[in-house]
């Protein structure tokens, strides 16, 4: 790989570029969260060829929202079930969409 393509790399959301430790950083909590959320089943980091935890920007996005759950007094369980069927959601509803206008039907309005 040159450097121009880890360059490339850098606007991929989906590239594990970010080590726990610094990931707890940006997300201001601790490396213990992060292991918790991946027992939860909500996110799966990749690991580099040492075995150590690498977290992608979707990746902290998503945990970005169970921590605000969770500082909201949602346990971390139910607050990754909580992410995990609103991403669910928002995916059903944009496959959805695809299917409309494929088929030249009409978008229906936003729920309130």
């Amino acid at each position: 790989m040159t450097a121009d393509d880890s360059f490339g790399r850098l606007d991929d959301d989906d590239y594990p570029a970010y080590t726990m430790g610094r990931a707890a950083e940006m997300l201001g909590t601790t490396p213990g969260f992060l292991r918790a959320i991946g027992e939860a089943r909500l996110i799966t980091p990749l690991r580099s060829k040492g075995g150590h935890r690498r977290y992608s920007r979707y990746q902290l996005r998503i945990a970005a929202r169970a921590r605000e759950l969770v500082d909201h007094g949602t346990p971390i369980e139910a607050a990754c079930r909580i992410v995990i069927l609103e991403d669910q959601l928002e995916e059903a509803q944009r496959i959805n969409a695809e299917h409309r206008r494929a088929a030249g039907s009409p978008t229906p309005p936003a729920a309130a």
